[in-house]
Formats: C-alpha cells, structure tokens, sequence
C-alpha cells in the first residue's frame, strides 16, 4: 500500500485542509491509500542562521536542535508528498517557507528520488500560478518526481460556481499526481535537470575536495561518474549533451 504525506503550511483547519481532505478522497477513488496530516504549526522549526554547516560539513552539523529531522523522516516513510499552503503575500506561508529554508542542503544533495511530489495553493485572488511553478521547482530540485499542482481560488463567501471549479481541478491534479504515485521508475531527466546535474557535479569535482560534505556525498554516491543521480537510459542526443555540459562545466569552473 502507498503512503502519501500532506504538510500543511495553514494556520488553520479551514480552505487549505479542506482541499487537502478533498484530494484524499479523490486519491483513495483509485486505489487503497495510507494517507498522513502534519500541520507544520504543530512543530518546532527554529530560522536557519546562514552559517552553512549543512552544506561545507553535513547537516547532522546544524546547531540549531528541532524538529526539522522529524519531518525529514516523515519524507522518508512517504511514497508520495504534498505541500500545500495558503497564498500569502504572492508566496507559500512562513511555516512552508521555513521548512523549504531548513531543507536547502537537500538541494545540494537530492535525496528523494522516487518519491511523487505535488503542491495545492489556496488563494483570494491571484498568485498562485507562480506559488505552484515555484512549489515544482522545489519539487525537482530535491531529487521528487513532481506532478503539476492546483490552485483553488477560496475567496470568501465563496460562490457555488468557484466551488464546482475546485472540485474539477482539484480531481485533475489527483489524476496526475496518481500517475506519477504509481510509476514504476523515476522520470528521464530534462535537458535542463541534465544540465542542472553535469554542470554542477562537474564544477563540484573541479573545484572541491574531502573537506566538504557536497564532495564526499558525490563521490560515495558514484555521481562523479554516472550519466546522473540514478540509472537512465540517455538517447544518443541527450548523452552528447551530457558531455557538453560536463565541458561547460569544467571550462566555468577553470575561469573562477
């Protein structure tokens, strides 16, 4: 049985969770699901000051002692994730923003390959689009596998036509966000994820060494020398560009 994880960046129980329970209920439609809440209100996630030990030594090096690692377990034991947040201020909440903050050394070290990812955005008015792309991103960048994510417009007193129009998108982001669930492998990369990941492994290996943690996870990872974080099969073209960026990598690295 597949086990799906909602973390919630509402304040309150209202028009995000209530997207969430609808999604749940739309996910279960399909197949049987162990399906999980964590409200992020109800952890204790201190700011990160910026001192970079997670990225130069490892975060097991963070000094700030939390429930960060918690929620990173939570992750773990996923199949599947959702980030879902209200629209404030044209971005995710601050308890959403403080994890993503908390998670940054993830994007230097993906770890979550195989994993679906998806994102429901609440809102007034606009900004959600972007909230989503930026949610995906983020998405990506962690090594999820991401289905495209929904914004539902809860604008109070909301009207039956927008109510309807919620439903509707909120059963299609489920439909992708299955698809992606029940995938037996993890996507063929992007040109620029291919991009993104020979270009900095390269610079990585040109410019590092053993002292820093980056390095070390390379390395024992074997990404030195893999076509990319895990077993693909390239086309032709794509492995030429491969070797293109590992030249554009070395070639930026040699000229800082």
């Amino acid at each position: 049985m597949k086990r799906v994880t909602a973390f919630i960046g509402s304040a309150r129980k209202q028009a995000t969770y209530n997207a969430v329970r609808e999604f749940e209920r739309n996910l279960k439609l399909y197949t049987e699901i162990e399906f999980d809440y964590v409200f992020l209100k109800d952890y204790r996630l201190e700011f990160c000051s910026g001192c970079k030990l997670c990225f130069d030594k490892g975060e097991e090096f963070c000094p700030l002692q939390d429930d960060r690692d918690l929620l990173i377990d939570k992750i773990n034991y996923s199949d599947g994730v959702i980030f879902a947040t209200p629209n404030y201020s044209f971005h995710v909440s601050a308890p959403m923003k403080n994890l993503l903050d908390r998670l940054a050394f993830v994007f230097h070290r993906p770890c979550f390959f195989g994993k679906a990812f998806t994102s429901i955005v609440t809102q007034g008015v606009f900004g959600g689009n972007s909230i989503v792309r930026y949610l995906g991103n983020m998405g990506e960048n962690s090594g999820f596998s991401v289905a495209k994510g929904c914004v539902l417009k809860t604008l109070e007193p909301i009207t039956k036509a927008a109510q309807e129009k919620n439903l509707r998108e909120i059963r299609k982001a489920t439909a992708r966000f299955y698809r992606v669930l029940m995938s037996p492998s993890p996507p063929n990369p992007s040109f620029f994820r291919l991009m993104m990941f020979r270009m900095s492994r390269t610079t990585m290996k040109e410019m590092l060494n053993d002292e820093y943690c980056d390095y070390r996870h390379y390395k024992a990872k074997g990404w030195f020398e893999s076509d990319y974080y895990y077993d693909v099969s390239l086309n032709p073209i794509k492995k030429l560009a491969g070797w293109i960026f590992d030249f554009m990598g070395r070639r930026m690295s040699r000229q800082s």
